[in-house]
């Protein structure tokens, strides 16, 4: 009579259910993405479902670890593709971003380049598994040969320099997008609450924490102490919790807005070399504009860019955005909501909050949403319009 071990596994308990049920949720907006995608052709969308998938895998290796698998599989060879996953996320998280602020944006076979060093590592893990396959013994332990004398011992402490070096790297490279992209589109844009790419900010947010404090916890694991399975645990919660939170903003924002404003940052202008950017900006310039903006208000158009300014002006945007920073001393957001915010203002004066909600009023001197309105009134004015109605009534 043969007797069947007793097995422990699954193990539901205070580390494994919260992650299971987490990693689930997430695994759902995964698929959830993977569908939006195959209905709009919104690259981004599949990225951002790629890269919950890789934590996702990560996080479901942990999770039947805290489950018993290993307790009761003392033999499973799990250890062979256990992964790295930031090898693959940390480049995926610049694409990303890529993909949301360039225009019909495309891989391409050169982008292959980024993630060779996975590819490499998955391509030793094969070999060596192979190798160890055919050794005597391998059916009865965990690791075989290779395993323990080659990527214990050498790879997995490189891989621990690598991992971090990697995600460093391309969070700062993608930080430098994300800020260079917000700083320029000011001065193509005249309503930017749209365009200014607070999920995005919120997305590296969320992976520049993971970051740290995984680099702190290795850290303290390698230099100090080392910690037990169950001090590791509230790392891949945390993981965890912020994948769903971006599956759930990821999936609900509307990363294809950018693709239908008509500006590309790529268009092949070499405006540094026309003969406005080394000349002097000129009274009669500044007047014209002025008494342009004064007279035809184009900045009633809630969809005012730069581009359409300057063609009303026939002139090019090179030179009109020179006029602008040169000689009004601001960039083109701040130029445009600053003649809105007086135009606001002329309307209270007038009394028409009496007849009209502020909003109303706000939305036909050409802001496009009350978030933008207020942040732009408070940015200008130091107060809110509440409170400026308040001043009125006391002069």
């Amino acid at each position: 009579m043969i007797i069947l071990p007793a097995f422990t596994f699954p193990n539901f308990n205070l580390y494994s259910t919260p992650l299971l049920v987490l990693v689930l949720q997430a695994l759902l907006f995964s698929v959830l993405l993977i569908v939006k995608y195959s209905k709009n052709k919104n690259v981004s969308y599949l990225i951002l479902s790629i890269i919950l998938l890789l934590v996702s895998y990560q996080q479901i290796c942990y999770t039947v670890g805290f489950m018993g698998w290993y307790d009761t599989y003392r033999t499973t060879k799990i250890n062979y593709w256990l992964m790295p996953v930031s090898l693959v996320v940390a480049p995926m998280i610049y694409f990303y971003v890529r993909s949301i602020t360039q225009s019909n944006f495309k891989f391409k076979k050169s982008d292959i380049k980024h993630f060779l060093m996975m590819l490499s590592l998955i391509l030793f893990r094969v070999c060596i598994y192979i190798y160890d396959a055919f050794q005597p013994g391998f059916h009865e332990t965990q690791n075989g040969v290779l395993k323990v004398a080659i990527d214990e011992k050498i790879i997995q402490p490189i891989l621990v320099f690598l991992d971090f070096a990697v995600m460093l790297l391309y969070l700062a490279f993608t930080f430098q997008l994300f800020y260079n992209y917000r700083k320029k589109i000011n001065q193509f844009f005249s309503n930017t609450y749209k365009l200014e790419l607070n999920w995005v900010l919120s997305f590296l947010i969320v992976f520049s924490i993971l970051f740290l404090y995984g680099s702190i916890q290795t850290v303290i694991d390698v230099a100090f102490i080392s910690l037990s399975y169950t001090q590791q645990w509230w790392l891949n919660l945390l993981m965890a919790v912020s994948m769903l939170y971006i599956g759930v903003r990821g999936f609900f924002t509307d990363t294809g807005k950018l693709n239908t404003v008509k500006f590309d940052f790529n268009v092949e202008e070499k405006e540094v070399n026309l003969p406005n950017e080394k000349k002097k900006v000129s009274e009669q310039e500044i007047q014209l504009i002025d008494e342009y903006m004064k007279v035809e208000k184009p900045y009633l158009n809630a969809e005012l860019n730069l581009s359409d300014l300057a063609s009303n002006l026939h002139m090019h945007r090179s030179q009109l955005s020179q006029i602008i920073n040169q000689g009004f001393d601001k960039n083109f957001n701040d130029f445009i909501n600053e003649f809105r915010v007086n135009a606001f203002k002329e309307e209270l004066k007038k009394g028409s909050h009496k007849e009209l909600s502020l909003l109303g009023i706000a939305l036909d001197c050409g802001f496009n949403s009350k978030a933008t309105f207020n942040r732009v009134f408070r940015k200008l004015t130091q107060t809110s319009p509440t409170e400026f109605i308040k001043q009125l009534s006391l002069e």
